[in-house]
C-alpha cells in the first residue's frame, strides 16, 4: 500500500540514537552507526522520531510500504518490557525477586489446576512473581485489562479459601503497612495511572493497622483520575468476612 512513513538520509545521520529511543514503536534501530528503519511495518507515520533529530537526517515520504502492524508493535513492545524487567530484577542481586508470569489463574476447563480442583486438591491462583507490592513494576504486560488484589499478606493466613474466593482471576499484590517501610499510595498510583487496570479488590484485616493499606489504595484510585470498579472486603482474626 502507498503511505506514509519516515526516510533516513543516512549521509546526515550521525549515529546519535535520539530517533530510535524517540520511537516507542521500535521501528528503528542503529546499524553500523547510522539509523535505519528496519520495520516498516512498526512506523506508524507520526513522526515522533523527527524534532529530535540534530542532524535533520529524518523527513516523511509517500511510497509503497507493508500497513502499521498495531499488534506486532504491542507483542514486541510487552517482550521488551518482561525483559528489562528480568533484567532489572537480576541486577538487584535477589533471584527471588526475578519476574515471572505463572499460569495458576488460567481457567479453562482442561488444565491441570481444574482438574486438581475437581480431585479436592489444594490449587493455587498466583498469577504471577513477586507479589509483594514493594517489588512489584509498575508497568507489565499483565496488568493490561487485569483486575488487581490488594491484600494484606495475613488475610491469606486468616482466611482460608483466599485462592479460589479472591485470587483466583486477579493480579495478587500484598503487603502490610505496619512492617514495610513508606507508603504503598504513590506505587499504587503509578500502577493504576499507566496501565489498563480492569476492577480493585482490597481485602484487609479488621485489625486498625490494615487501614493504611486500603487507604493508601484508595487514594491511589482517586490520584489516577479513574473511574473503575472497586470494593473493600474485611476478614476478622477468625477468618469471616465481615463486610
Amino acid at each position: 500500500m502507498i503511505r506514509k512513513i519516515i526516510h533516513i538520509d543516512e549521509e546526515k545521520c550521525n549515529g546519535c540514537g535520539i530517533c530510535a529511543e524517540a520511537c516507542h514503536e521500535g521501528a528503528i534501530d542503529i546499524v553500523d552507526g547510522k539509523a535505519k528503519l528496519v520495520r516498516e511495518n512498526f512506523c506508524d507515520g507520526f513522526g515522533d522520531c523527527l524534532p529530535g533529530c540534530p542532524t535533520g537526517a529524518i523527513t516523511f515520504e509517500e511510497r509503497e510500504a507493508p500497513s502499521y502492524d498495531e499488534a506486532a508493535v504491542k507483542e514486541a513492545q510487552e517482550k521488551k518490557m518482561m525483559k528489562e524487567m528480568e533484567q532489572h530484577a537480576a541486577g538487584h542481586g535477589c533471584p527471588g525477586s526475578r519476574f515471572m508470569q505463572l499460569k495458576n489463574n488460567e481457567n479453562t476447563e482442561n488444565d491441570a489446576s481444574q482438574q486438581n480442583a475437581i480431585y479436592g486438591k489444594p490449587v493455587s491462583r498466583l498469577g504471577q512473581w513477586p507479589c509483594q507490592i514493594k517489588l512489584l513494576p509498575t508497568r507489565a504486560p499483565f496488568y493490561n485489562g487485569a483486575k488487581l488484589l490488594i491484600a494484606a499478606d495475613c488475610t491469606a493466613y486468616a482466611y482460608a479459601n483466599m485462592h479460589e474466593d479472591f485470587m483466583k482471576g486477579k493480579v495478587t499484590m500484598i503487603g502490610c503497612p505496619k512492617l514495610d517501610e513508606g507508603d504503598y499510595t504513590e506505587k499504587l498510583t503509578e500502577i493504576i495511572s499507566n496501565n489498563d487496570i480492569a476492577g480493585l479488590t482490597i481485602v484487609r484485616m479488621e485489625v486498625p493497622c490494615c487501614g493504611g493499606l486500603q487507604r493508601a489504595a484508595e487514594n491511589a484510585l482517586k490520584n489516577s483520575g479513574k473511574f473503575i470498579p472497586w470494593q473493600v472486603v474485611t476478614i476478622s482474626r477468625d477468618g469471616k468476612i465481615l463486610d
